[in-house]
């Protein structure tokens, strides 16, 4: 049965997922260049009924690497180029602090997780969350969502250190080679 049947919604990873990542920071709009496929991915998610959010951590404020409006900027231009394909994301949440900072948002903690739930008015339990990290799948798996991991990013990395250091929520992962695969895994072809 596919993910709009269900009432399914999205809570998709940003860095890794959507976008290129860098060890480095993704700072400016010109930076931010999306993975190929992952915008017709949102907007197929999107076209389907699927409600879809992004929850990113986003260190690099705290850290003084760019500022939160550049964060609004690459924001909009996710946006803008999902609309382009006739799809929507609903909303988006980021935490700004580093890991020092010891804050509820920043994933592996399931704030940003619960802060979309609240602003979509939807369970967390009905929500797939898509990631490319420990941090995003322990984020989900504690706010008892679907788990799916992309091999994109730090994906396979990610897969070979749950791997051989196996969690309680590591079998129940649904695996994928990149959103694109997700979507099409979850809508069963698009």
């Amino acid at each position: 049965m596919s993910a709009a049947r269900t009432g399914k919604w999205v809570i998709v990873d940003r860095d890794g997922v959507i976008n290129r990542d860098s060890d480095d920071y993704i700072r400016s709009v010109s930076q931010w260049r999306p993975i190929d496929g992952s915008i017709e991915a949102l907007a197929a998610l999107s076209r389907a009924g699927i409600v879809v959010t992004v929850a990113t951590n986003q260190s690099g404020i705290g850290r003084g690497f760019f500022s939160r409006d550049t964060v609004y900027r690459m924001h909009r231009k996710l946006r803008r180029l999902v609309a382009q394909q006739g799809g929507r994301v609903n909303e988006i949440a980021f935490c700004p602090h580093t890991p020092d900072d010891d804050c509820v948002c920043r994933k592996p903690r399931t704030g940003l997780l619960r802060r979309l739930s609240r602003r979509v008015e939807r369970p967390l339990s009905e929500a797939v969350l898509i990631g490319d990290s420990a941090r995003d799948l322990q984020a989900g798996a504690d706010a008892g969502c679907e788990l799916w991991l992309v091999a994109t990013g730090n994906g396979v990395h990610t897969a070979q250190e749950l791997g051989h250091k196996p969690t309680a929520w590591w079998p129940r992962v649904n695996h994928a080679t990149d959103l694109a695969d997700a979507a099409k895994q979850l809508l069963g072809g698009y």
